[in-house]
């Protein structure tokens, strides 16, 4: 081990792996802009927060265009993708501002958009957010959600996983 001091980029790049040693699922949320298109992003860091009443919380980086539209939004949708969607993943994760161009979506309460072929999907009211350093939290209230019976798109190690049996 050397004894030089580890510069901020160091830090930041060995805390990231750190952090992807814990494997998490691969969701997008999404919602309408005020001009009514949908827009949606690629997030793994969705989370239950309670049951009682039903609150989950994600989080959002303060740099994406998309953030005042997803802070001031009412309502939104959460997808949990299914191993067979990494492609949505990865599009969903894009710059790209045709995200939904050519995908068959379902409309939600409110006009959310809503994913199909997904493990779950959670329709949410945007309740309460949070400055949480380079990222804004939001906790929401589950007000409807379904799910079906699919393998779920994993991310562990800065890759794309799938589950296997034990």
């Amino acid at each position: 081990m050397s004894d030089r001091p580890i510069t901020h980029e160091e830090f930041t790049r060995a805390f990231r792996d750190a952090l992807g040693m814990f494997a998490t699922g691969i969701a997008v949320v999404a919602t309408r802009a005020p001009s009514g298109e949908p827009i949606g992003l690629t997030v793994n860091s969705f989370n239950s927060v309670s049951l009682d009443p039903p609150l989950i919380v994600w989080s959002l980086a303060n740099s994406l265009p998309s953030r005042p539209v997803f802070e001031a939004c009412e309502y939104y949708s959460v997808n949990v993708l299914s191993a067979e969607q990494q492609h949505l993943s990865q599009i969903f994760a894009s710059r790209s501002d045709d995200k939904f161009v050519g995908l068959d979506i379902d409309e939600g309460l409110y006009g959310v958009p809503l994913l199909r072929e997904c493990c779950a999907r959670f329709e949410c009211r945007n309740i309460v957010r949070h400055p949480g350093g380079d990222h804004v939290v939001f906790v929401s209230e589950v007000v409807r959600f379904d799910r079906e019976d699919r393998a779920p798109l994993i991310y562990h190690g800065g890759a794309y996983r799938q589950l296997a049996p034990l």
